[in-house]
């Protein structure tokens, strides 16, 4: 099999969610951090999850980086995460360690992080149900009150819980009694808080650290870098479809300032796209279908919630929204994801661009609002009807399964590097 490397002289290389999430990042984060030096995280937390195949089974993680089951890789969190830290400890004490070996030394935490509190995720869960918010359909991890402390200035940081105890003892009752102020419903046990914290203090003290010098000090070393991006594009909360986002920015930017790599060291952005489109929560969805494909997407592409088992919202493949998602991140090149799941479709439609009100779009709408009018333009294509699962280069892929994938390199103008048809290294082809 030909190399799953992307480039071998590349010093930093990103990869993010190109749609609005359950691409299957995670294959490929894992497979081409196996090259990497040093494999970072830089914002979301654990709303976002990954799954590898190893050794010993499959391992689902929300904050630890990939680079983790790699022994001789640096993994780092960056300063962009939030970090919910019974979930962390959780993980570090957990079987992927057991898969992975010990991570004392291969795992530095950002001291610049934000936490994630468990007040934080009983606001999340009051704010999706009370009706003075609208309904986002958030995970409720408490990931969008975290970063809405931050922006407010009254979070509190990895460094705060390595430092003085009492001054963080003094700014978490601050923190409490703000935000009992607006959820008067809100229930903290304060003492039980202090003294969980106070242990987990002495658990990750060792990872913690100032990492923005430390990723710089590898760039000039001449390391490779590899970033994987949580959640998606779509989802960043300035460039997606705002309300229904998440609170970070899932997009490159969020790479420099999650990380603090300048923006001129990210030498390859690699997209990834599933060969049709999923959507988790609420939000404009074009694409989206509601007969006899969705049930088969759902029950073909096991598209469920991996939490609540309720089946994700599925639609074509909607190539407007990833040319749109590609001007904003400039992908390097794409790996497709779940080729095998149209397997048996006689047809395959294809998005190609959107008109609203008889007119011709030229931009991907920003009011949600907007999206009520959108009447998207297919393509239909015709389908390969065979099973693709065996195939182990692309020159043996049936020649409909080639024409949609030459289909989204044409429109989109970048190349498909990788496709994905199963679940473990073996399945991913090498596009020449």
């Amino acid at each position: 099999m030909e190399s799953l490397e992307y480039d071998a002289n590349a010093k930093v290389t990103a990869v993010i969610g190109a749609q609005w999430g359950d691409e299957g990042k995670g294959k490929l984060i894992h497979l081409l951090s196996e090259s990497a030096d040093v494999v970072c995280r830089c914002q979301g937390g654990n709303n976002a999850s990954l799954t590898v195949v190893g050794r010993n089974g499959d391992y689902s993680y929300h904050l630890l980086p990939s680079g983790v089951f790699h022994p001789n890789c640096l993994s780092i969190i960056g300063n962009g995460v939030v970090l919910h830290i019974p979930s962390l400890v959780e993980e570090l004490e957990s079987d992927i360690v057991k898969e992975a070996g010990s991570l004392k030394g291969r795992l530095l935490i950002s001291d610049k992080a934000h936490i994630v509190f468990d007040l934080h995720q009983q606001v999340d869960r009051l704010q999706e149900v009370d009706g003075c918010f609208q309904r986002i359909g958030t995970t409720k991890k408490g990931i969008g009150p975290t970063y809405a402390s931050k922006v407010r200035r009254n979070g509190m940081r990895m460094v705060d819980l390595i430092g003085d105890f009492a001054y963080f003892s003094d700014k978490f009752r601050g923190l409490v009694s703000l935000y009992e102020r607006m959820f008067p419903e809100l229930s903290v046990d304060i003492d039980a808080e202090l003294e969980k914290y106070k242990r987990y203090a002495e658990i990750l003290r060792p990872y913690i650290t100032e990492t923005v010098h430390c990723i710089n000090k590898c760039i000039k070393e001449g390391k490779r870098i590899f970033v994987e991006g949580a959640n998606a594009a779509l989802l960043d909360i300035d460039f997606g479809t705002y309300p229904f986002v998440t609170s970070s920015n899932c997009s490159i930017g969020g790479v420099s300032t999650g990380l603090g790599i300048p923006p001129t060291k990210i030498e390859h952005v690699i997209g990834v796209i599933k060969a049709y489109t999923t959507r988790r929560a609420d939000g404009p969805f074009p694409t989206e279908v509601n007969d006899d494909v969705l049930e088969y997407l759902q029950m073909k592409g096991n598209e469920f919630n991996p939490v609540t088992g309720k089946g994700l919202r599925c639609g074509w493949l909607d190539l407007f929204a990833l040319k749109y998602s590609d001007m904003i991140n400039c992908y390097s090149a794409f790996a497709l994801s779940k080729l095998d799941v149209l397997d048996e479709f006689k047809e395959i439609k294809v998005g190609i661009s959107y008109t609203s009100r008889g007119k011709e779009l030229d931009s991907f709408p920003s009011n949600v609002s907007d999206f009520a009018a959108v009447t998207v333009q297919y393509r239909t294509l015709p389908g390969w009807q065979c099973c693709t699962k065996n195939v182990k280069v692309y020159e043996e892929l049936p020649q409909n399964a080639k024409r949609f994938v030459e289909t989204i390199q044409c429109e989109v103008g970048k190349p498909v590097r990788w496709i994905s048809i199963g679940e473990g290294k073996e399945s991913m082809i090498v596009v020449p």
